[in-house]
């Protein structure tokens, strides 16, 4: 049974995004406060990562994260941008999508820190980070968590989708295992990050360490039906396609800037475009078993 979205009202002593007497959508005003100054951060470090020759390292690699900061500027922040609006009206769905988008601003402005060699954008970086860490902490305090569930239907295949998650992360694992576990019992363990000019490779790290572990774990919250499974999964669905299509452009771009390049291939790009398009089914799924749109009047910051 689809149970009713909730309500807000235009005053609230709490601080969150309006409320009613008995119940709340539950966005602390200090989100959108958050979000909108990640919002400005973004399209600015996007804006001169990829249009000036701030970055330095292999031409692949720059080329690379060029295309990173491509689909920021042009995907990802319009994202949230759309996302928060349509929150702010109501929209539950959309507030999956705005943790979704931030998750993707987090994630790849960790790669924009420790996949390049230090630069003028240093500063820049880092306030994306802190900012989209800061945004989701703050995003899903208070009442959100609970709210969602209450807006999911019964009829969700929660079982479907997390063993969708279960099986993207499992196979993402092993991939990069299948790179690390030889590489760790070589005599030549740095082998494995010819050619990208790096020390050690960032993207190993966050995701073996955090985003699969998160990956798997919120897949079992789903599988039991808990809020928490609904909103964590639905965010990571979202950052998923936006991060499939990152890397579709961030490969073909690091191909054209040094086309015999070992540590990008121009081929991945119609592979990762695919991802894309097949994690949209999920996502999809997902959110239509969200309602749509919890009624109010337009809400006010206090």
């Amino acid at each position: 049974m689809t149970t009713r979205a909730r309500t807000i009202q235009t005053a609230n002593p709490g601080g969150e995004v309006g409320s009613s007497a008995s119940q709340r959508l539950g966005i602390p005003a200090g989100s959108l406060w958050l979000s909108g100054a990640l919002l400005l951060v973004t399209d600015v470090a996007a804006g001169l990562t990829a249009f000036d020759d701030f970055l330095t390292g292999p031409a692949a690699m720059v080329g690379s994260a060029r295309g990173t900061a491509f689909v920021l500027l042009l995907v990802t922040t319009p994202a949230l941008a759309v996302a928060m609006a349509m929150a702010v009206r109501g929209s539950v769905r959309a507030v999956v999508v705005w943790l979704g988008a931030l998750a993707a601003i987090l994630y790849n402005a960790q790669m924009l820190l420790y996949g390049t060699p230090f630069n003028n954008l240093f500063l820049l970086h880092t306030a994306m980070l802190g900012l989209s860490a800061w945004s989701i902490g703050w995003l899903v305090r208070g009442d959100l968590i609970d709210t969602l569930g209450t807006t999911v239907d019964d009829r969700m295949p929660v079982r479907w989708i997390a063993t969708y998650v279960w099986v993207v992360a499992g196979l993402n694992a092993a991939i990069w295992l299948r790179s690390i576990v030889p590489a760790v019992f070589s005599a030549d363990p740095a082998s494995v990050l010819v050619g990208s000019g790096l020390t050690t490779n960032p993207v190993y790290v966050r995701d073996l360490a955090l985003w699969l572990p998160l990956a798997i774990t919120a897949a079992v919250w789903l599988w039991r039906r808990r809020p928490t499974g609904y909103l964590i999964v639905g965010g990571l669905l979202v950052m998923w396609v936006i991060e499939s299509i990152s890397i579709a452009v961030d490969q073909w771009m690091g191909s054209q800037a040094d086309p015999v390049s070992v540590v990008t291939s121009g081929a991945m790009a119609p592979a990762f475009g695919l991802l894309a398009v097949i994690g949209m089914l999920p996502l999809v799924v997902h959110l239509r078993h969200v309602t749509p749109q919890a009624r109010m009047p337009r809400a006010s910051i206090e």
